[in-house]
């Protein structure tokens, strides 16, 4: 079976432990109209193909993230979490600091367990750096963590604001740390700071974001940050598949994305950290 926005149909070598997260998808939905005219809008990409998907790679739990294109309109992700039922899926919200507290209750009872600033390119960006640390306050009595895709200098550049926050947060993408520079990067100590502190997490998704190697040559180019953050923070570790992968014009293979982490731990134990108890926790599954 082809299912859209992946290559391959092979299932992944890895024998997947039961209750499997993807940590982070996005849903395209043609019912609801984006209201940002952002580049990596994708026609379609529905929950009905991902659960195709789903049946391929193994997993059953999923966190759909807004995607950029629907501005704070999070109707989509809240209607995917819906379809998947409540007690498979969770989602990440795109707010700014006009959210009212009535709407934050109502997001938290419909699944979502976090808000994601998305400004590693602030074009068509929904909220701004300012708006951080209001949002972290007001949505840590919720429990929910504001995830971050920003570059490895912006991380840097926000550092005194990073520590300063009372909410949870979950680094995006690895850290997008570029490479050649990877994890000698300066952005890595901080990281490193707010991992010990116990209430950051990091998603081991989007190889292709950082790696000029590309699918070809497997991301090896890429292995040594997946591999540090494995060694320093296994606990701490959470993997997506970045489906339908809105960056890529040329769609990976999914299996393959997710057989990537055997070849970064060959520890049982490890995997079933990131796959089933580190997300359990992170996004309340039971």
């Amino acid at each position: 079976m082809n299912i859209p926005n992946t290559t391959g149909t092979a299932k992944p070598a890895l024998r997947v432990p039961a209750n499997a997260c993807d940590a982070h998808l996005h849903i395209y939905d043609a019912r609801f109209a984006t209201v940002v005219d952002a580049a990596q809008a994708l026609d379609r990409a529905t929950v009905s193909e991902y659960r195709q998907l789903q049946q391929r790679l193994g997993t059953t739990r999923a966190v759909i993230v807004t995607p950029r294109s629907y501005g704070t309109d999070n109707r989509v992700t809240v209607d995917a979490i819906d379809q998947l039922g409540i007690k498979h899926a969770r989602g990440v919200a795109v707010l700014r600091t006009d959210v009212t507290d009535a709407q934050l209750r109502q997001l938290d009872q419909a699944g979502i367990k976090g808000i994601r600033f998305s400004l590693y390119t602030p074009t068509h960006a929904a909220a701004s750096f300012e708006m951080v640390e209001e949002l972290s306050h007001r949505v840590e009595p919720f429990g929910w963590h504001l995830q971050l895709h920003w570059t490895a200098d912006q991380f840097v550049e926000h550092e005194a604001m990073l520590k300063r926050l009372p909410s949870r947060l979950v680094i995006d993408h690895m850290g997008r740390l570029p490479q050649p520079s990877g994890i000698n990067h300066p952005a890595v100590h901080l990281m490193h700071t707010l991992l010990d502190r116990g209430r950051t997490w990091i998603k081991l998704s989007g190889p292709y974001l950082d790696s000029k190697a590309g699918e070809q040559g497997e991301f090896r180019d890429i292995d040594d940050v997946p591999t540090h953050w494995i060694k320093t923070a296994p606990e701490r570790l959470v993997w997506g598949s970045d489906w339908p992968h809105p960056t890529e014009t040329q769609k990976p293979d999914d299996a393959k994305l997710l057989d990537l982490i055997t070849r970064w731990t060959e520890s049982e134990a490890v995997i079933k950290q990131i796959l089933v108890s580190n997300p359990a926790e992170l996004y309340g599954f039971d």
